[in-house]
């Protein structure tokens, strides 16, 4: 069968991307490695248009560095932006991925009971309602083991208290959170069934949220976030 021709350029310049910004998040591509279109073309079979957009996009995330005579260069981990999803991503997927869930859940300890607290203060009637409605939704499917179902719940819970904040800060990371929750369940990080304590305190945050409760929703979230570190602390100590 064959492949339209914008599905074929979109398919090739994802396989490129994904390759490389593997290697280099997994250290196969080392910090001062060059690369160039020629050896890219080569390697992966196409167009110089799929290599230079490729390399852009790369660069655009900090983990490459094109300048002229000198070629491609892989940058340093300092320069990486560490909270594109992708790289986020790549991470969980590579060698790494112990250090990124560590480094993960600590940010979201450091965010998301600030920004319960700040939902209970600031979300509308409707984002208020569609908490508790997550929550129980989540209960509901946690406890049938609808796991995919389950997730998608999850995800737009978490994403829904950092976007009614009201502190565009919170909700930037919106896309981060989705992405690490994601990982741990097609990592296979997370456990067959939802505990039923963090079935319960989900929905405690929901109802403090809903209540306008501040202090209530942020101890909440912190306690469940505290369930999350707990169960990734085996894999930090390896």
């Amino acid at each position: 069968m064959s492949v339209e021709p914008e599905a074929g350029v979109d398919v090739l310049h994802s396989a490129v991307l994904d390759t490389i910004g593997s290697d280099i998040t997994g250290g196969a591509l080392a910090c001062g490695d060059v690369l160039t279109l020629d050896r890219i073309q080569e390697r992966f079979g196409v167009s110089r248009t799929v290599a230079r957009e490729s390399m852009r996009v790369l660069e655009s995330m900090g983990l490459v560095r094109s300048r002229r005579r000198v070629g491609i260069t892989v940058q340093p981990r300092s320069r990486w932006n560490v909270f594109d999803p992708r790289v986020i991503w790549w991470r969980l997927s590579g060698p790494g991925r112990d250090e990124q869930l560590r480094s993960l859940t600590e940010l979201r300890i450091a965010v998301e009971p600030l920004a319960a607290a700040a939902a209970a203060r600031s979300a509308s009637a409707e984002e208020r309602a569609e908490a508790v409605a997550l929550a129980a939704e989540m209960r509901g499917l946690g406890e049938e083991g609808r796991l995919d179902e389950f997730l998608d719940r999850d995800v737009a819970f978490h994403t829904l208290l950092l976007k009614a904040s009201g502190n565009e800060m919170f909700g930037a990371l919106s896309d981060v959170v989705a992405v690490v929750l994601r990982g741990r369940a097609q990592l296979g990080l997370m456990p067959h069934q939802p505990v039923p304590e963090a079935l319960d305190l989900h929905e405690q945050v929901a109802v403090s949220v809903a209540r306008g409760s501040s202090a209530a929703a942020e101890a909440a979230m912190t306690e469940l976030l505290a369930e999350v570190r707990d169960a990734m602390l085996p894999l930090w100590r390896r």
